[in-house]
């Protein structure tokens, strides 16, 4: 009856209400931490950073037992740690998460995003080490593209606080039908004047200009030499009730991060197999690689050195002096073997493998 409609509208029974992929920061696939900018920790979350005195550090962290969002099931959370921004705060610098929709996925949610009278709901856990309110806005990439800021509210230090913001449609918003990026999603650790302006008017849609994305935000947190930032349990969820957060099993999200990155690696076991190809020459060996699943769009791929794999060629490890990639489409591509000794059995099979205990990787990547 009426408890049973109640509990549906705040828990929204069903599958794939989360329009965000690996909102809970399992899936790590190209590393744990890294000092670099952009994807090299999380799948489909990127830290992104300029103008800085030191670079942030970017991780997949463990959220403490004990604590809420532990106790509702979240064991991983996407960590930025600030380096020491000795020059003060400066207006063209920057720190934020980044998250990149597709626009298809926008365009097919439900959402009736031209109108102000169908909302989508934004929710997710923030915790950091300095007590503030932090900023963050959407930003449409189709047509006229259209901004929406917002901020966190005031937040203590070392404690997570979850953040809902219900968001309506709007005239002006277009996205494509189309697997190129629709949608930003940005949740700033700071980011300088050069980009925000006080007259900016939150939680409202405006058109987008690189100048007023935001109102002008505090730098205490920039400032405070390695500060900590993290957030988890990240949930895009059309209608106007932030719901529970959709818990997906490892392999659900695992499978639905490989569309945009994969990564083939020996994990440092030696001889490791990547594929069998046959050798076109003495000098040259081709191996097909099936990605293991369809890729959002043609990827690049790229490896370690050639010097880290070898071709098993009738018995024989064979040295390779390149190794390139080609032919790629959204669901293969061709590994391109050359070997100077030319040992290789002309037309015989050949087998891509993993030299010894260093890492042999091969990087598939169609992220946004």
């Amino acid at each position: 009856g009426l408890e049973r409609l109640n509990t549906a509208t705040t828990k929204k029974i069903g599958t794939n209400k989360n329009i965000i992929i690996n909102g809970a920061m399992k899936v790590a696939q190209r590393g744990t931490s890294s000092t670099t900018s952009g994807y090299y920790t999380l799948d489909r979350f990127a830290l992104v950073y300029g103008g800085t005195d030191e670079a942030p550090t970017q991780a997949q962290a463990d959220v403490a037992a004990g604590t809420t969002p532990y106790t509702l099931g979240f064991r991983k959370a996407f960590k930025i740690t600030n380096g020491n921004q000795t020059g003060g705060a400066g207006a063209a610098d920057f720190i934020w998460f980044r998250y990149l929709f597709e626009a298809q996925d926008i365009a097919n949610s439900g959402w009736n995003y031209t109108s102000t009278s169908s909302y989508v709901t934004l929710s997710f856990w923030v915790k950091s080490s300095v007590a503030q309110t932090f900023k963050g806005y959407l930003r449409s990439r189709d047509g006229t593209e259209q901004r929406y800021a917002f901020e966190t509210g005031s937040l203590s230090a070392d404690t997570w606080t979850k953040v809902t913001k219900t968001i309506p449609g709007n005239s002006n918003l277009t996205f494509d039908n189309n697997v190129d990026q629709g949608l930003q999603l940005n949740i700033l650790g700071f980011m300088g004047t050069d980009y925000s302006d006080n007259s900016v008017t939150e939680n409202a849609w405006a058109a987008y200009a690189s100048g007023t994305r935001l109102k002008d935000n505090t730098s205490t947190w920039y400032t405070t030499n390695n500060a900590t930032l993290e957030i988890t349990g990240v949930q895009l969820e059309v209608g106007s009730v932030a719901t529970d957060f959709e818990h997906r099993s490892y392999a659900d999200e695992f499978q639905k991060c490989l569309r945009y990155y994969e990564k083939m690696s020996s994990n440092g076991v030696s001889v490791a197999y990547f594929t069998t190809g046959y050798n076109e020459s003495t000098t040259e060996a081709n191996y097909p690689i099936l990605f293991k699943v369809y890729k959002r769009t043609t990827p690049t791929v790229t490896s370690t050195a050639a010097g880290t794999f070898r071709s098993h060629n009738t018995g024989t490890s064979v040295a390779l002096s390149s190794l390139t990639f080609n032919l790629a489409t959204p669901m293969s591509c061709r590994a391109q073997a050359v070997s100077s000794s030319g040992v290789l059995t002309d037309g015989g099979a050949a087998c891509l493998a993993a030299h010894s205990s260093t890492e042999a990787l091969i990087n598939i990547d169609a992220e946004l």
